[in-house]
């Protein structure tokens, strides 16, 4: 189906107007999280299921966060954002679901509490960075990549403030992390430092260790 072609000036009273849609998610989003406690985010694939280790992986880091005062937020789908918003509301916690609109219309997992929706992803970006503490990013696809990468760029150009962003499963993230230092690292597209950005694990308890440490000072 062919793209709707607007005269310019309407197209330009359109795109003027979309300004207060943007506007209207963050201050949305902003109201809202400010209330919340501090947060970790959790990330990885809409594909776990519920048998799946990564699934299981997530829910016990979720329980594990909110035992220790941390809310948790994902990006209210399902996989592993739902195994983790269910550790979080199971586990007696604060369960934040932050949704984006697609076209293929993603619904929010049941263990959800606190929903916010958003048809722009930058600005469901800044939430996620703006009110956590930290970033778990379990195995996943290229939403996953794409976060990951996002906030170690962000740390990198002293763009935020540094804070802890755990890879969980040396299986699934070993391969990129070798290639990163064997090729970008070593061909000098970034500096030794960079690579501490971030840290990678096998455990949940080796994850909760580093944001405990990091964050419960």
């Amino acid at each position: 189906m062919k793209n709707k072609i607007y005269p310019v000036d309407e197209f330009t009273v359109k795109e003027s107007w979309r300004i207060f849609r943007i506007m209207a998610e963050f201050i949305e989003g902003f109201e809202t999280l400010a209330k919340i406690p501090p947060a970790v985010s959790i990330f990885g694939s809409t594909r776990a299921c519920p048998d799946d280790k990564n699934y299981k992986t997530a829910e016990q880091i979720a329980r594990m966060l909110v035992k220790e005062g941390f809310s948790i937020i994902t990006g209210a789908g399902p996989g592993v954002m739902e195994a983790a918003n269910k550790g979080a509301t199971e586990g007696g916690g604060v369960s934040v679901g932050l949704n984006i609109e697609l076209p293929q219309e993603q619904e929010p997992n049941k263990y959800v509490k606190t929903l916010l929706n958003f048809r722009y992803f930058f600005v469901r970006k800044v939430m996620f960075v703006k009110y956590s503490q930290a970033f778990v990013i379990m195995p996943g696809g290229f939403g996953t990549l794409d976060e990951f990468f996002e906030s170690i760029t962000l740390i990198q150009t002293d763009k935020i403030r540094p804070f802890p962003i755990i890879m969980v499963d040396s299986s699934y993230w070993q391969g990129l992390i070798d290639w990163i230092k064997h090729n970008t690292l070593a061909k000098g597209m970034i500096s030794p430092e960079d690579i501490n950005i971030f840290s990678l694990v096998d455990t949940p308890e080796e994850a909760v260790s580093i944001i405990k440490k990091t964050c419960l000072k």
